[in-house]
């Protein structure tokens, strides 16, 4: 009965959208973004990943949580840091159950302009038709790719805090774990997740950042990042998409971090479908890696405030623009962490103190204070720290969403 009725409000939903051509994806009807991973180039020098040689016959599953529910969704799929055409031989997404496995019975193939199969362009990405398959708030999916040719360098996302399964061959429809015998902690060609709202609204928060909201320092396949914690408060009122890069920086770009946010922030929270609001939590990588001796922080000049400022000020113009909120948050303590210093800790309370007194951002959701510790607040109180002295624990993390104030989103 709960198929059937998805598949009528589908069918009344459906001729209002564009097929999911390469590169378009646009729709006159109505999607919603319920999950998002920000795409960039993969990089050797963070150690082992599949991304660097890319894939040849493998197939890969991998596990999302959505933020909100609805009766079909559609899936996105990025070439965008390709240097050749992908071609995806099929892809399937189901309910997930344990590890690589999946439910039986809730397999759906995934097609593109009604085929099984798609070319993505190199620097290009597709959205698939829309595929039947009710979900709910906080449910975790899976989404298979076939991959039969040989790839080249992959487009994904280094630090996903999930675990992601290969297999060699196609193995896309399997419902059971057996044939999945590798495991990363990446994803890879998978950028996003939309789900069909019958009631059309622009009620979208995208969480934007570094790797504080990539969720670094969180348990694994826990989905304990601030964001995912902000969706469990919201239970599915409001989606919520997580645009955060571990390493990424406001004002520079990074051969392994992606580009900088003030050049990614179009694609990765304003082109979001439904974006009401942005959540801006990022810059202490610019800070920390001022004149810091790593390959990936290259290029790294001493970041001042007022360089963070600027950036900040361009990034609320963009949004402004779009009519799009910014909730702009204060840097957390970091004092401990592998590249603090005390010329950085003083470019922190700068930022801070503007970002808390300058009245450019819509609201502030003040981070510094509700992780720091009383008795020395350039540190993070010890049960919110991972262990880095940079990156919270869960409880942390669940600190952070629980001081976002809801009616500022």
């Amino acid at each position: 009965m709960k198929r059937l009725a998805a598949l009528v409000l589908v069918a009344a939903v459906v001729p209002a959208f564009v097929p999911g051509t390469a590169g378009a994806g646009q729709a006159r009807g109505w999607t919603t973004a319920t999950w998002s991973a920000s795409p960039h180039r993969q990089s050797a020098d963070l150690g082992p990943n599949w991304g660097v040689d890319g894939f040849d016959n493998h197939t890969v599953r991998q596990v999302v949580r959505v933020s909100a529910g609805g009766p079909a969704l559609r899936v996105r799929l990025s070439n965008a840091y390709g240097s050749t055409p992908l071609r995806v031989g099929g892809a399937t997404v189901a309910r997930a159950g344990d590890g690589a496995a999946v439910r039986p019975g809730t397999v759906r193939n995934l097609a593109f302009d009604g085929k099984r199969s798609v070319v993505v362009p190199a620097g290009r990405d597709v959205v698939t038709d829309l595929a039947v398959l009710p979900v709910s708030p906080l449910e975790k999916l899976t989404v298979t790719l076939y991959l039969p040719e040989k790839t080249g360098p992959a487009t994904g996302h280094t630090f996903a805090a999930a675990t992601s399964y290969r297999a060699a061959g196609d193995h896309r429809s399997d419902t059971a774990a057996a044939a999945f015998g590798e495991t990363t902690e990446a994803w890879y060609y998978l950028s996003g997740v939309e789900t069909v709202d019958p009631a059309p609204r622009r009620d979208v928060v995208v969480a934007f950042g570094d790797s504080i909201t990539d969720g670094a320092g969180s348990t694994m396949n826990g989905d304990n990042r601030y964001p995912d914690e902000l969706a469990e408060r919201l239970r599915g009122k409001r989606p919520v998409v997580n645009a955060g890069i571990g390493g990424n920086r406001v004002t520079n770009d990074s051969p392994c971090f992606g580009e900088r946010a003030t050049a990614r922030f179009d694609r990765d929270a304003l082109a979001q479908p439904g974006v009401r609001t942005v959540i801006l939590l990022e810059g202490i990588n610019d800070i920390g890696f001022s004149d810091f001796d790593f390959v990936c922080a290259k290029p790294n000049p001493a970041v001042t405030a007022a360089d963070l400022i600027a950036g900040y000020r361009e990034l609320i113009r963009k949004a402004h623009a779009k009519h799009v909120r910014v909730v702009g948050a204060t840097l957390l303590p970091y004092k401990g962490a592998m590249y603090f210093s005390d010329r950085g800790e003083g470019v922190r309370d700068e930022v801070n103190a503007w970002i808390r007194t300058s009245g450019e951002f819509d609201a502030v959701v003040d981070f510094d204070r509700v992780t720091a510790d009383p008795a020395d607040r350039d540190s993070l109180l010890p049960a919110y720290d991972s262990g880095d002295h940079l990156h919270p624990s869960d409880a942390g993390y669940r600190a952070m969403a629980a001081a976002v104030d809801l009616s500022t989103l």
